[in-house]
C-alpha cells in the first residue's frame, strides 16, 4: 500500500459516497413527510407530465359536475313551474268543456269565459317570471344554451325551452267547411261530382313534420248512404282516417267533424202541399252517413207542422242510437238537423201523386238549405228529390301542416292553417268551445313536450354526472399511483439510506486513520 499524507484517495471517496447516501436520505426524509414520489421534475419528468395532466382532467371533471348539478337546478325550476302551467290547462279544459253544455245560458258561458281569462293570465305569469339567477326559462328566450359537463372543450350539452307564454301555446287549426247540394228531380245516384268520391281522381294530403298522410280511397273518404249509392264525401270518415293514421298521432294531428244543418226555408204549416182526392202522399228518408235514420211516408191527414216532424225524428225507431238530431233555430221557425259526430246528412224525398187535376209538392229547403229551385212536384210514378248536407271538419296539431287536394272535392272548403293560441279562447258558443277544446288539447301537449324534452335533459344529466364521479375518482387514482409515494417502499428505502450513512460516517473516521501510519515510518 502506498502511503501518502498530501492526498487521502479513500477519505475523499468515502466522502463523495457519503454525500451520496445523504442526498438520497434527504430525499426520501422528504417523501416520506410530505406523501408525495414526484417533488420536483428532475424526479420524474415524465411522471410529472402525466400525473399533472391527470391532475387537470380531475378538476375538470369536479368543476363540470358542478356545473351540472347548477343546470339541473335550473331545470327543476322549469319543469316545477311548467307542472303549474298543465294544472291551470287542465282546469281551463274542464272549463271550456263545461261551457260546450248547451245547457248553460250566455251568463253562464260568460262567467266561465272570465274564469277561462284569469287562469290564461296566471299561466302568462308563470311562463314570464320563472327564472334562475335573473335568466328566464320559460318565456322563449332559453334557446341554445349550453351546459358545459365535461373536462374537454366541445364537452357540453345545448338546451333550449319552448316558449310557455299564453301567446305561444295553443294549436295550428284548419277549418275546412262542408257543403250542401239539392235537386229535386234526382236521387242519391246522381249526386253532384263535387260531392261524391271519384277513385280515379280524388285525394287528400295532409303534409306534416316532412311526413305526409294520404287519403285516396273510398274507405278513407266517403259513405254509401244505401245499396248502389255513389259514394258521399263525409267529414266523420274523413276526420276518423286521420286519427287512427300512425303518423298524425305521432305529429299531434286531430281531426273533429261537425255537422249542423239549418233548413233554407221556413217550415210553415206543413211539410208539403197536398192536393188531389186524397191518395197523395210525401215520403222522407233521411241518412246519417251510411244508415238510415228516417223513413216515413205522409199524407194529407198526417201533414206534420215543425213541432211534430221534429218529435217524429228524433223518436224514429231507426234512430235509436241518437245519430241524428232534430231542433228548432233560434226563431222557432227553422228545422236545424245535427248528426252525432259529423256525419254526412242526405235526404230522400219522394212525392207520389196520381190526381193530375192537382200537384202536391214539398220544399227541399223546409229538410236543408237546398239553396235554388228545389220543389219536388209529385207524380203519378212518384218524383224523388235529394239534398246531401257535407259536415264541417277542424284539423288540429301543435305542428305546422299544410293540405293539397286533387280531383273534384267542392264539398269541401280547406281554409287557411292558422296559429290559434290561449288568447283566442272564447267559450260564448258551443262552437267557439268546442274548437277552445282543441286549441287546449294542443297548448297541453306542447306542455307535456316541453316538460318531457326537460326530464329527458335532466336525466341524461344526472346520468354523466354519475358516470363523471366515478371517472374522477378513478383519475385520482391513477394519479396518485403515479405522483405520491408508497410509504412501505420509501420507509424501506429510508431505512437503507440511514444504515449507509451511518456507516459511511464510521468508514470516512477509518479512512482518516490511515495518513497517521506515515509516522510510524518518521520513528
Amino acid at each position: 500500500m502506498a502511503l501518502r499524507i498530501n492526498f487521502n484517495y479513500e477519505a475523499a471517496v468515502t466522502h463523495t459516497a457519503l454525500r451520496q447516501n445523504e442526498r438520497l436520505m434527504n430525499k426520501s426524509l422528504l417523501r416520506l413527510s410530505t406523501g408525495l414520489r414526484i417533488l420536483n421534475a428532475a424526479d420524474d419528468s415524465a411522471g410529472l407530465f402525466i400525473a399533472d395532466q391527470l391532475a387537470l382532467v380531475s378538476a375538470g371533471l369536479e368543476q363540470g359536475n358542478r356545473n351540472i348539478q347548477t343546470g339541473i337546478s335550473a331545470l327543476q325550476i322549469a319543469e316545477n313551474s311548467a307542472g303549474q302551467i298543465y294544472s291551470k290547462l287542465k282546469e281551463i279544459y274542464v272549463k271550456a268543456e263545461n261551457a260546450a253544455n248547451d245547457i248553460n245560458d250566455p251568463n253562464a258561458r260568460a262567467a266561465l269565459q272570465r274564469e277561462i281569462n284569469s287562469f290564461v293570465d296566471a299561466i302568462d305569469k308563470i311562463a314570464r317570471d320563472t327564472e334562475y339567477n335573473g335568466i328566464k326559462l320559460l318565456d322563449g328566450t332559453f334557446t341554445n344554451k349550453y351546459i358545459h359537463y365535461g373536462p374537454r372543450s366541445g364537452q357540453s350539452i345545448n338546451i333550449s325551452i319552448s316558449s310557455l307564454r299564453a301567446s305561444s301555446l295553443g294549436s295550428y287549426t284548419m277549418d275546412v267547411t262542408g257543403d250542401t247540394t239539392a235537386s229535386a228531380t234526382a236521387d242519391l245516384t246522381a249526386v253532384d261530382n263535387n260531392y261524391t268520391y271519384d277513385a280515379a281522381t280524388d285525394s287528400i294530403t295532409v303534409t306534416i313534420g316532412g311526413d305526409t298522410i294520404v287519403l285516396n280511397t273510398e274507405s278513407q273518404m266517403s259513405v254509401r248512404p244505401y245499396s248502389g249509392a255513389s259514394p258521399v264525401l263525409d267529414a266523420s270518415v274523413i276526420a276518423k282516417t286521420i286519427n287512427e293514421n300512425s303518423t298524425a298521432q305521432q305529429h299531434g294531428l286531430r281531426a273533429t267533424a261537425s255537422n249542423t244543418e239549418t233548413a233554407g226555408a221556413d217550415f210553415g204549416a206543413g211539410l208539403a202541399s197536398f192536393g188531389g182526392d186524397g191518395t197523395e202522399n210525401v215520403r222522407v228518408v233521411i241518412y246519417v252517413g251510411d244508415s238510415k235514420v228516417f223513413d216515413k211516408t205522409y199524407d194529407a191527414a198526417t201533414n206534420p207542422n215543425l213541432d211534430q216532424f221534429i218529435d217524429d225524428i228524433n223518436a224514429s225507431s231507426l234512430n235509436t242510437s241518437g245519430l241524428l238530431q232534430a231542433s228548432k233555430d233560434a226563431g222557432g221557425t227553422k228545422l236545424v238537423l245535427t248528426s252525432a259526430n259529423g256525419e254526412t246528412i242526405s235526404v230522400e224525398v219522394t212525392v207520389t201523386d196520381t190526381d193530375t187535376t192537382t200537384t202536391t209538392t214539398v220544399d227541399l229547403n223546409k229538410i236543408i238549405d237546398a239553396g235554388g229551385a228545389t220543389t219536388i212536384n209529385g207524380s203519378a210514378a212518384g218524383t224523388t228529390g235529394h239534398g246531401v248536407a257535407v259536415g264541417e271538419l277542424t284539423l288540429a296539431s301543435i305542428e305546422g301542416f299544410s293540405v293539397t287536394t286533387a280531383g273534384t272535392l267542392g264539398a269541401l272548403t280547406f281554409g287557411a292553417l292558422q296559429f290559434e293560441s290561449l288568447n283566442n279562447i272564447d267559450v260564448s258558443s258551443n262552437t267557439g268551445a268546442e274548437k277552445a277544446l282543441l286549441i287546449i288539447d294542443g297548448a297541453i301537449k306542447r306542455v307535456d313536450t316541453v316538460r318531457s324534452q326537460i326530464g329527458a335533459v335532466m336525466n341524461n344529466l344526472q346520468s354523466i354526472y354519475d358516470a363523471q364521479k366515478v371517472a374522477k375518482d378513478n383519475t385520482d387514482e391513477a394519479e396518485s399511483v403515479i405522483r405520491n409515494v408508497d410509504f412501505a417502499k420509501e420507509m424501506a428505502t429510508f431505512t437503507t439510506m440511514q444504515i449507509r450513512m451511518q456507516s459511511g460516517i464510521a468508514m470516512l473516521a477509518q479512512a482518516n486513520t490511515l495518513p497517521q501510519l506515515v509516522l510510524q515510518l518518521l520513528r
